[in-house]
């Protein structure tokens, strides 16, 4: 099966489970979902992750707070396959009060609204999560 766009299918795996309080989410591993779901780690809104090179899959293990509350509140695709929006370096929103994450890709690869603001690039700008 064909998926048209990969990136919101993993925020709605991962919306869906964060919802239904699993500990882990299972989603097919591409380069593009495990350089997102790297981010997401390095931030702190996901736990771990396993990738399974035989079978092209990746198990994301989910973090919760105190009494099993998720850490991520939210998930919003901005950029998609029909509308693509870019941004340049000095117009990187902030999410939260500067709590969540604005995930870019841009010529260096997939990174952080922070990460790519401090090196002043710009790019495609893929997802907020909050």
């Amino acid at each position: 099966m064909s998926l048209s766009d990969p990136i919101a299918d993993l925020l709605t795996r991962i919306r869906n489970a964060s919802t239904a309080k699993h500990r882990y989410v299972d989603v097919r591993a591409t380069k593009l979902i495990i350089s997102l779901v790297k981010v997401m780690q390095k931030v702190g809104f996901v736990d771990s992750s396993l990738i399974n090179e035989e079978e092209r899959k990746m198990r994301i293990f989910l973090k919760y707070a105190e009494g099993r509350e998720s850490l991520i509140t939210g998930l919003k695709r901005v950029s998609r396959p029909s509308l693509r929006r870019y941004i340049e370096s000095r117009r990187i929103p902030k999410i939260d009060g500067g709590m969540g994450l604005v995930v870019i890709s841009t010529s260096k690869g997939i990174m952080d609204g922070e990460s790519a603001r401090a090196l002043g690039v710009g790019g495609e700008l893929l997802c907020f999560i909050w």
